[in-house]
């Protein structure tokens, strides 16, 4: 049995991606998405992640920013087989929803800028190989599909649901609030794991957790080992940054179980 770990919105916090895999040298890890965007280290991180996927060590879920940095690149693509102009239109719509939502900062990162026509590669092989939704078992497992015995749901923002503003329930797993459930969950799912939403502490609301601490701003990262039959106690690592930006997150649900472990500033920058 491998111990699972999850680890949420990172926002190019490479330090504390890098004091995660210390911490837990042995776990496989499972990202949650958004590990680009408004940090200070967007493609490091990307990086990384790549390395860790690569040596079978995680599993990489999409986030809302990795949708919208998808957006415009698939246009694009579809546009360089149609040479439909209409095509092009909207890649570059999709560009400029990236860029006015935190993209700019992966934008500056990289020597020469990024453009449609000149897309970092590395950027574009970790968007291709996100997934939306996941099933964890007891024996560590990872599934597609939700499986016969008893499992945690993982995903980026929420459960997969039909909501109003989203007809593809996959879509809506990447952008609803805490607020606008609680969610129902498929048979045999225990409780489900998302971030998304910053928070003050780890929480949970009815039978979804959420561990989103800002990590960005706040210098903290939660990361959940995954027991599916009870909730394992939290590891926040603190790292540098201002604590008190989590003032500005809503106070919902129970707090979890939380132990801190400080991190250590050498590889932060701003």
């Amino acid at each position: 049995m491998r111990e699972v770990v999850v680890i949420p919105d990172l926002h190019g916090r490479l330090d504390l991606l890098q004091a995660a895999v210390q911490n837990f040298a042995g776990a496989h890890f499972l990202s949650l998405g958004d590990a680009i965007d408004r940090g200070p280290r967007s493609m490091e991180t990307v990086d990384a992640l790549l390395r860790l996927h690569a040596e079978g060590r995680a599993t990489l879920l999409m986030g809302n920013h990795e949708r919208m940095a998808l957006e415009g690149l698939r246009w694009y693509r579809r546009y360089q087989e149609t040479q439909d102009l209409s095509d092009y239109r909207r890649a570059m719509q999709g560009y400029a929803w990236w860029m006015q939502n935190g993209g700019e900062t992966v934008r500056r990162e990289v020597r020469g800028g990024v453009t449609l026509e000149h897309f970092p590669e590395r950027l574009a092989q970790y968007l291709d190989l996100l997934r939306r939704i996941v099933y964890v078992t007891a024996d560590g497992a990872i599934h597609d599909q939700r499986p016969a015995e008893p499992s945690v749901l993982v995903a980026h923002a929420s459960p997969p649901v039909r909501h109003k503003d989203h007809e593809d329930p996959e879509e809506a797993a990447l952008w609803l609030r805490p607020y606008e459930g609680p969610f129902p969950l498929p048979e045999g799912v225990v409780y489900s794991v998302h971030g998304h939403t910053p928070v003050r502490v780890p929480l949970r609301v009815g039978r979804h957790v959420y561990l989103d601490l800002g990590a960005h701003a706040t210098g903290r990262l939660a990361l959940l080992p995954l027991t599916v039959q009870t909730l394992s106690v939290v590891t926040v690592l603190v790292g540098p940054g201002d604590p008190g930006q989590a003032a500005r997150y809503p106070v919902i649900g129970e707090p979890v179980s939380a132990r801190s472990v400080r991190v250590e500033p050498q590889s932060y920058r701003r």
